[in-house]
């Protein structure tokens, strides 16, 4: 039971849980005046890191295909 808390699926489904909420963050701040560019650019750029993480994660849990 405790192996399934550290298991690569879990993790990825908790990637994809933080990049959903990166991305309503920003939707939502996207909509506030006055903008906090700053703010905006430093979230994106961790949805960012959290995307490639992601791609990286997906490509090691997918088996190896024979051509």
């Amino acid at each position: 039971m405790d192996s399934n808390l550290h298991s690569p699926e879990r993790h990825l489904i908790e990637l994809r849980i933080e990049h959903a909420d990166l991305d309503a963050t920003i939707d939502r701040l996207s909509q506030v005046l006055p903008l906090d560019e700053l703010l905006i650019r430093r979230l994106k750029k961790r949805r960012l890191i959290l995307r490639d993480e992601i791609s990286r994660l997906e490509r090691s849990l997918t088996p190896n295909e024979p051509a």
